[in-house]
C-alpha cells in the first residue's frame, strides 16, 4: 500500500510539474502583451476616418473606446455602416474624455478645428494624432506646441506618405551618401479633385472652405511635399518660400485654389512642391536629386535609382517598413508606451511646426505675389 501511494504521488508530481512547465511560457507570453491602447475618435467629417475604422480589426492591441461627433445624423450613418455600439458616441470632446478616459484621441475634424480639439485634450493630459496638416496657420501651430509642452502630451500628424517604404528608401539613399548632397527635390501630390472623386458632402464642405482647410490644394496636398522636404533637410527651414496658385475650376471651387506650386530655397538646395486637384489621376511621388545621383519614388514601395553617369537606372523594391514605423497605429502605440521618441521625423510635432511655418508663408506668397523670407521661429 505504501509503495502504491509513493508511486501514485510520484506520478501526480510529474504531471503537475509538466503542466507547470507548459503553462509558464504561456503566462510569460501573456505578461509581455501590453493592454490594448485606448483610443477615441473626435470628428467624423474627415473622410480618412473610414481608413481607420477599416484598419481597426487588424489591430487587436488598439481599442476604440468612444467617438465624439455633434452631427447626430452623421454619427448614426457611421454607427450603422460599421456596426458600432450606440454607447460609444458622445457630442463633444470633453464629455468623451471624461467618460471614457482614452490614452489618445484621433482627430477627424476639419483642419480648422484641430487647435480646439488639441487644447481640450491637453487639459486632460491626453495625447493626440491629427490628420495632415497640423493646423491652418503658424499662430495655431505655436499655440498647439505650447499646449503640448505645458501638459506633457504628444501631438502627432498622420500623413499617408509617412508609411510609404519608397520614401524611407529614398531618405536612406541620401543618408548613406550614395546620392551626394541634396541639390533638388520635386514632389507631386494630389488627384483629379475632391468633387471629381466623390468625397462625402461633409468632407467636401470644409475642404473647400478656406477658414476650415487653410486653403485648397495648396494646403491639402502641398503639405505632403513640405513635410517630406523638412524631413530630408533634418528640420532646416528654407531661406525663402515662393508660391503660385491657380483656380482652374472656379465653378467647382469658387473659394479656394485647386492647383499650387511651392518653391523652397535653401543655401545649397531647392524644392519644388506641386499639390493639385487637377492631376489626370491620383499620384504621390517624389524625386530626390543629389550631387552624385537620384532616387525617384514609384508608388508606395519602389524607387528608381541612378548613382552615376555611367550606370544605368535601376528599379528597386524598397524594403518593407519595420514596426513600429510601418503604420500610424503601431507608431502611436510605440510613442505612448515610451518605445519610440518622435523627434525630427515625418510625424513629429517639431517637424510639423516648421511645415506650418512654410505653408503659412506659401499662402502669403500666393496672396501677395511676392517671395516670403522666413525668420527664426519663436520659442515658448
Amino acid at each position: 500500500m505504501h509503495r502504491f501511494k509513493a508511486c501514485f504521488t510520484s506520478r501526480l508530481s510529474r504531471v503537475f510539474s509538466s503542466l507547470l512547465l507548459l503553462s509558464v511560457p504561456a503566462l510569460l507570453s501573456a505578461q509581455k502583451q501590453p493592454a490594448p491602447l485606448r483610443v477615441a475618435i473626435v470628428g467624423l467629417v474627415h473622410g480618412h476616418v473610414e481608413g481607420f475604422l477599416g484598419q481597426l480589426p487588424k489591430h487587436p492591441y488598439v481599442e476604440l473606446v468612444g467617438i465624439a461627433e455633434p452631427d447626430q445624423a452623421l454619427a448614426a450613418r457611421y454607427q450603422k455602416k460599421y456596426a458600432l455600439a450606440a454607447s460609444l458616441f458622445y457630442k463633444d470632446t470633453a464629455s468623451l474624455i471624461q467618460a471614457r478616459h482614452p490614452q489618445a484621441v484621433l482627430v477627424y475634424t476639419s483642419i480648422g478645428d484641430h487647435r480646439k480639439v488639441i487644447e481640450t485634450a491637453a487639459q486632460y493630459g491626453v495625447s493626440v494624432m491629427v490628420e495632415k496638416p497640423l493646423t491652418i496657420s503658424l499662430d495655431d501651430a505655436l499655440v498647439i506646441r505650447r499646449a503640448a509642452r505645458e501638459h506633457h502630451i504628444q501631438v502627432l500628424v498622420n500623413y499617408e506618405t509617412t508609411w510609404y517604404a519608397s520614401n524611407k528608401a529614398a531618405y536612406d539613399e541620401v543618408a548613406s551618401g550614395q546620392l551626394g548632397s541634396i541639390r533638388r527635390v520635386v514632389v507631386h501630390d494630389g488627384h483629379q479633385g475632391p468633387a471629381e472623386i466623390g468625397v462625402p458632402p461633409e468632407f467636401l464642405r470644409w475642404l473647400t472652405d478656406p477658414a476650415q482647410n487653410g486653403a485648397g490644394a495648396l494646403y491639402d496636398f502641398g503639405c505632403y511635399g513640405v513635410d517630406l522636404m523638412t524631413w530630408l533637410m533634418h528640420g532646416e527651414a528654407p531661406l525663402t518660400v515662393t508660391a503660385v496658385v491657380n483656380q482652374d475650376k472656379p465653378q467647382l471651387y469658387p473659394r479656394v485654389d485647386d492647383d499650387s506650386t511651392i518653391v523652397l530655397a535653401y543655401p545649397h538646395a531647392q524644392a519644388v512642391i506641386m499639390g493639385s486637384w487637377n492631376w489626370p489621376f491620383a499620384r504621390k511621388d517624389m524625386e530626390v536629386y543629389g550631387a552624385k545621383g537620384y532616387a525617384i519614388t514609384v508608388a508606395a514601395d519602389q524607387i528608381r535609382l541612378r548613382i552615376n553617369e555611367d550606370a544605368p537606372e535601376r528599379l528597386v523594391t524598397a524594403p518593407p517598413l519595420a514596426p513600429p514605423q510601418n503604420d500610424s497605429l503601431n507608431y502611436l502605440a510605440a510613442v505612448l508606451r515610451g518605445q519610440f521618441v518622435p523627434k525630427g521625423d515625418l510625424t513629429s510635432l517639431d517637424t510639423n511646426v516648421i511645415v506650418m511655418q512654410i505653408l503659412d508663408a506659401a499662402r502669403e506668397s500666393a496672396r501677395t505675389g511676392r517671395t516670403v523670407r522666413l525668420s527664426k521661429l519663436p520659442e515658448d
